[in-house]
């Protein structure tokens, strides 16, 4: 009886919910390092796939620790001259990318400095006047800045604006900003974490140098990493290597596909800052705890090691584990990589299908993703010990067969749910399931995700998080 009651109380306050729109596109920034390898190439064609769900208001070249006195702003124009090739292909599978004369228009060089060289008097540059032009438009919006290299473009943009703006102007400025790098590949992170110690930042701190550092530490390298001396240690490497791009990106898939280099080192190290961005149904840009594509993040002062510039002083969104199940090695694996291997198979056949769609002008000859519903709102207040029933259901504008599977993200939230004590869910495979909320002794959360993937080439995973608020007797 308590079940039906909950379930009745769930479907009076229905909620529909679409994991593919959104009211409000986030804004976003660029500043990248390209051509120092050819991974920063490689996620500006991703990032330009997706170009669509967000406002993109700059895309700066700048230095870092491997290009420390040029930047290749070329290198961007050639990309974007690909995507003005197939904008109009892509527009025909979901509506909003941008014009191929906006996106050049909003290409800016970086000062041709390493780090804190390149921060000052007299060292303004085309990319930092742009960003200081963005943060100060009139637009209540968060500015999601992504350093895929140096940082100084945006210490400087702070730094000028420290000693010309009025101290409210620059607070309400800070509170939109929202910086996610990838690890400090400059000294200017640092820099900027001391001296605005209220900036939203999310970063793997520290810097790798004649091959030894805190590279392979990093949360971000698990976009494509985990394979080493051969031996496979937890996700699937075969789908980040370079015969499946050969295959489903770069060879015979358009001009835009063919931007994508070949990869040395690791596959798209900067795609996990703007993976976390895309408007899936799982991620949360606001909530880097909450985990997603790009990763999981917590809020804490990490402990100094010898590969970082100096101690932290004050708290940033950095490295958090999850357990997570291979099927490669048959066993489980605790990790910061594992906050985003764990959906690679899923980000890399989005990725296939938007390059798919870059390269047809029909609907039909391309996949695209389901929609979710729930029969109830995505937070929900349940009793311990009582039964909860989640209802979610989903479409394919395919016409494809869906599979769904509900999975208790156990490291979110705050009940303590551990392998050995997680919450069992009934018929975790169908689209509606049930479980018995755990008696805790205070109000405890946790996170449900209902994953729907079809059957399409290739298969494509839509999300939605219930979050649980489970109350204490």
């Amino acid at each position: 009886m308590k079940a039906l009651c909950i379930l009745l109380l769930l479907l009076m306050t229905i909620n529909w919910n679409y994991g593919q729109s959104v009211s409000v596109k986030p804004r976003v920034f660029v500043l990248t390092d390209i051509e120092n390898e050819p991974d920063d190439a490689q996620s500006l064609v991703r990032f330009l796939t997706y170009s669509n769900q967000w406002d993109v208001e700059g895309i700066v070249s700048t230095t870092s620790c491997w290009q420390r006195d040029k930047t290749a702003e070329w290198r961007i124009h050639e990309i974007i001259d690909a995507y003005g090739k197939v904008r109009d292909n892509l527009e025909v599978h979901e509506k909003g990318y941008p014009t191929y004369a906006y996106m050049k228009s909003i290409v800016k060089k970086g000062v041709p400095k390493f780090g804190m060289s390149g921060v000052g008097k007299d060292q303004d540059s085309e990319g930092s006047e742009w960003l200081i032009h963005c943060l100060r438009k009139e637009d209540s919006r968060p500015l999601y800045v992504q350093a895929w290299g140096g940082a100084n473009v945006l210490a400087q943009a702070l730094w000028k604006m420290e000693r010309t703006l009025a101290r409210s102007e620059l607070d309400k400025i800070i509170d939109k900003i929202r910086v996610y790098t990838i690890s400090d590949q400059d000294d200017t992170g640092p820099w900027i974490r001391r001296n605005f110690k209220k900036v939203f930042y999310v970063v793997s701190p520290g810097y790798e140098e004649n091959g030894g550092g805190q590279y392979h530490y990093a949360t971000w390298s698990g976009i494509s990493g985990d394979k080493f001396h051969g031996r496979f240690s937890g996700p699937d490497f075969t789908i980040v290597d370079n015969p499946w791009l050969d295959q489903h990106i770069r060879q015979n898939h358009g001009p835009l596909g063919a931007q994508h280099p070949q990869t040395e080192y690791l596959m798209e190290g900067d795609s996990p800052s703007f993976l976390g961005l895309i408007n899936n149904g799982l991620n949360n840009p606001e909530r880097p705890d909450f985990g997603g594509w790009g990763g999981r993040y917590e809020l804490y002062i990490p402990a100094f090691k010898k590969y970082m510039y100096e101690p932290e002083v004050r708290p940033i969104w950095t490295d958090a584990q999850d357990e997570v199940w291979s099927e490669i090695t048959q066993e489980y694996h605790t990790s910061n990589h594992a906050t985003i291997w764990r959906w690679r198979e899923a980000y890399q056949h989005d990725f296939a299908a938007r390059i798919d769609w870059s390269n047809t002008t029909k609907y039909s000859e391309a996949n695209h993703p389901p929609v979710i519903k729930l029969g109830h709102a995505n937070e929900i207040s349940v009793q311990a010990g009582e039964k909860v029933t989640l209802i979610g259901t989903a479409t394919d504008p395919d016409g494809n067969s869906l599979s769904y599977e509900w999975i208790h993200y156990k490291e979110v939230g705050t009940l303590n749910a551990s392998r050995r004590n997680w919450m069992e869910l009934e018929h975790a495979d169908q689209a509606v399931t049930s479980f018995t909320a755990p008696e805790v002794a205070r109000v405890k959360t946790a996170h449900l995700i209902l994953a729907v993937t079809d059957d399409g080439e290739p298969s494509l995973t839509r999300y939605q998080r219930v979050i649980v608020n489970i109350l204490s007797d």
